[in-house]
């Protein structure tokens, strides 16, 4: 049987949340979410999602807390990550200029380039073998 790859987002805005899931569902995806990068970190770690996309202004916890967490983490660090987030592209050049952790595997500013995104998320999970 062939079952869906899962997708994890982590985004706190109620409508993003909804758009990126109804979107990633319309392409074939099971979708988990998440509001703030404490409940994304717990999520990854119990129900080990193929790939996350992760805001990075939230309440509670950070999306940079969050990736941290995830490329710390022996469980989860292997997850790829894409950074979906409505700060500028200096953001960008700072999380890749972090020597302690790996850049994400891809980066997208708000409004979403929906086929830019997707085609981003085929290329890494067809890397990856299922789990």
């Amino acid at each position: 049987m062939d079952e869906k790859r899962t997708i994890l987002v982590v985004e706190d805005e109620p409508d993003v949340a909804a758009y990126l899931k109804a979107f990633f569902e319309d392409n074939g995806f099971r979708v988990l979410t998440a509001v703030n990068g404490k409940e994304g970190f717990e999520l990854a770690k119990k129900e080990r999602p193929d790939l996350i996309t992760l805001d990075i202004t939230m309440p509670e916890e950070s999306g940079v807390r969050m990736f941290r967490d995830v490329q710390e983490d022996p469980e989860t660090s292997s997850l790829p990550v894409i950074i979906i987030t409505g700060i500028s592209h200096d953001f960008k050049r700072f999380i890749e200029s972090r020597k302690h952790l790996r850049p994400p595997d891809g980066y997208f500013e708000k409004p979403i380039d929906r086929e830019a995104l997707l085609a981003k998320v085929n290329e890494l999970l067809s890397a990856r073998p299922r789990a």
